[in-house]
Parts: C-alpha cells; sequence; structure tokens
C-alpha cells in the first residue's frame, strides 16, 4: 500500500466520500466491503502543476479524482508535450500498460488545477477487484468502455476535421472548457492552439456553450 503525507481529515473524508459514493452506484457494497476499501486507498492533496508520476518511473499508481482534474502526458525528443488525457472529477488516471509489462512508466501525470486525489497501488486495485465480485463486474463494464472510447479517439484523430475533434471534446468533457488552458486544450486535440482559436472563433455564433 502506497502512503503519502497526511492530509487533512475533513479533505480526507470528503475525498473517500467521493469515491465511496461513485463505487456504490455502481456495485451494492456491505459496509464491511466499504471499510475494506478504505484501508486500500489513501487521501492526497495536488497542488496546481504538482506532478504525481514522472515516466521512467515504475508506474505504481490507480488514481481517483476526487475534486479538481490531472492529466497525463508524454514528451517527445524535442521538449513537447502531447497530452493523452484529462481526468476531472470521478475519473480515473492510471499507466497500466507498463505495470502489466513489468516495465517503467511511459507517462507524466500531474495536476492541472489543485486537486483532491484517493490513491492505491495497482496489486491492492487488484485486491478489491479480486475480493469484492460486484466491483468486478462493474470494472469489467468500465474497461470495455474505456477501450470503446480509444477507439473512437483513434478514429477521430485520422479522420475528423479540426472542428470536429473539439465538440467531441465539450461532448466528453462538458465541465473542462473553461478549466483546462487553451494550450493544453490544443496539444491533446492535435492542433496549434491558433488552429483552435479559429474553431473556437467560428463556432462562437453557433454553439455559444461549446466555448464559454
Amino acid at each position: 500500500m502506497i502512503v503519502f503525507a497526511s492530509v487533512p481529515p475533513p479533505r480526507a473524508s470528503a475525498s473517500f466520500e467521493r469515491l465511496r459514493s461513485y463505487l456504490t452506484a455502481r456495485a451494492a457494497l456491505t459496509p464491511a466491503e466499504i471499510d475494506f476499501v478504505r484501508g486500500l486507498f489513501a487521501p492526497r492533496h495536488l497542488v496546481k502543476g504538482e506532478v504525481l508520476q514522472r515516466a521512467g518511473e515504475p508506474a505504481r499508481l490507480m488514481v481517483f479524482v476526487a475534486k479538481g482534474c490531472l492529466r497525463s502526458y508524454v514528451i517527445d525528443e524535442e521538449g513537447k508535450v502531447h497530452i493523452v488525457g484529462f481526468a476531472p472529477e470521478d475519473w480515473w488516471l492510471s499507466d497500466s500498460a507498463p505495470y502489466l509489462e513489468k516495465g517503467p512508466g511511459t507517462l507524466f501525470i500531474d495536476a492541472v488545477e489543485a486537486s483532491d486525489v484517493m490513491v492505491t497501488d495497482h496489486a491492492s486495485h487488484q485486491r478489491m477487484v479480486d475480493e469484492i465480485p460486484s466491483l468486478a463486474a462493474a470494472y469489467q463494464i468500465g474497461l470495455q468502455r474505456l477501450a470503446a472510447a480509444r477507439d473512437k479517439r483513434i478514429i477521430s484523430s485520422l479522420t475528423a476535421s479540426a472542428q470536429d475533434r473539439y465538440l467531441e471534446f465539450v461532448d466528453r468533457y462538458p465541465t473542462l472548457i473553461r478549466r483546462v488552458p487553451l494550450r493544453m486544450l490544443a496539444s491533446y486535440l492535435g492542433m496549434t492552439p491558433e488552429t483552435l482559436s479559429r474553431v473556437r472563433k467560428k463556432l462562437s455564433t453557433r454553439r455559444p456553450g461549446a466555448i464559454s
């Protein structure tokens, strides 16, 4: 189990309550099972910009976002940042493939804004899934949805226009348009900030909510 510096009790309690609500909305859990889950996670507060994982380090973490927003990204040989994904409230974020392959992490993970998260390691998460069958079923459904979303994004990046990619982001992350810096959004969408600005300007008279 990963242990971090202590978090003030009210903040830690609120973070676990968010996790509990997320899990119990997807699976029926007994009080004993909830206590078991509590013992597998540690609360952590991240200040804006704080790095939770660096590429090349062991890929140990499974992170549930209770408040705030994280991002995962890679940095190419020229130092350019390519954002892989965002994780706002009630989203999970991890670097699972290297863990399964027993290799170093490939992703950087940091906080887009001040965030409260619940953190566990892959082994503890697997214990949770193994010992609580209802969560195992919910987790499997989540993996299927994640795979479908990733396939859709790959297809979109290959075939969709810049405008369509932006609108898909609005649909997928409706709360983030006002929270994510435009340079990060442009990186995620695979376009320059200038192109993104043109897209937003074009849409401003058609779908005001898409740029608010």
